[in-house]
């Protein structure tokens, strides 16, 4: 037998999916890494749904003398692709079929048959990275020339609260960022190019900030200065904050003795009513 060279390269393999055909195509091509200087085209044939497209293809590789690698999770489709393909005489390879049928034997349970879960999954997983990823990033004022990425901007005084609950909403896949409010400090004109329905300001009783102030003044065991655990001078910043919120218009959340979970839902709920959800 003769080799096939550069001119005359193998009949091709179609990767039939229900999704978009890359768990076909990466068998497909881990497996001729091991055959040195063959040429075999690769023909994706993504988001199959449908019998006429099963008769399609079946066609076209019955002309070309092509080989059908598919990964169709959907029962119907996958048997009539492997009906059709036996009437025309094609040669079929099926990925999932022996793997479903196993785990359904061993579980006790029926597959879902819906193409795609995995890569959804999977985009998820990278989403949430990301959302973590920028949170970090835009801790405490940083970079606010991207302020206008967030899903969320959360604005507050010292010691409300607001990294841990900017992160544990990223955890939940929400791009956060955080500004510090500080008297001293004019807010980055960027945050006033943010919608200002994605802006939280978030509201701690003054109390509770002078409290949290002394503890975080123990544990560095410096002095951050006498107002910033003077119980008159927060409650006034305490005020000043809420002015600035509603000058601005932004929606003011008092989150005393709120547990971050019981926060995270509040605004959760505020922005999915706003919008349509992380993004």
């Amino acid at each position: 037998m003769s080799e096939l060279t550069n001119s005359h390269p193998a009949p091709p393999l179609y990767i039939v999916s229900g999704g978009a055909g890359a768990v076909g195509e990466q068998v497909a091509r881990l497996t001729l890494s091991q055959f040195e200087g063959a040429e075999v085209p690769l023909i994706i044939v993504p988001n199959v749904r449908t019998p006429e497209q099963i008769a399609e293809v079946v066609a076209q590789a019955a002309q070309q003398n092509g080989t059908i690698l598919h990964t169709l999770m959907e029962p119907t489709l996958r048997r009539e692709l492997m009906r059709l393909a036996r009437e025309m005489g094609v040669a079929e390879i099926d990925l999932v079929g022996s793997v479903l049928s196993r785990l359904a034997t061993v579980l006790q349970k029926e597959p879902l048959g819906k193409p795609g879960l995995y890569q959804a999954r999977r985009s998820a997983y990278f989403e949430r990275l990301e959302a973590i990823e920028y949170t970090v990033e835009h801790d405490d004022g940083n970079k606010p020339r991207e302020l206008h990425q967030a899903d969320i901007v959360l604005v507050g005084v010292s010691r409300v609260g607001k990294t841990p609950l900017s992160m544990y909403l990223a955890v939940l896949g929400w791009k956060v960022a955080n500004v510090p409010l500080v008297r001293e400090v004019p807010l980055p004109d960027d945050i006033f190019r943010v919608d200002p329905r994605r802006v939280i300001g978030l509201i701690v009783d003054a109390e509770q900030i002078a409290a949290r102030r002394r503890w975080r003044q123990r544990r560095m065991g410096i002095s951050l200065g006498g107002n910033y655990t003077n119980l008159d001078a927060t409650f006034d910043e305490v005020e000043w904050a809420r002015r600035i919120f509603r000058q601005h218009g932004w929606t003011a959340l008092n989150v005393t003795d709120k547990s971050i979970e019981e926060s995270a839902d509040e605004i959760i709920a505020l922005i999915s009513r706003r919008f349509s959800g992380p993004g």
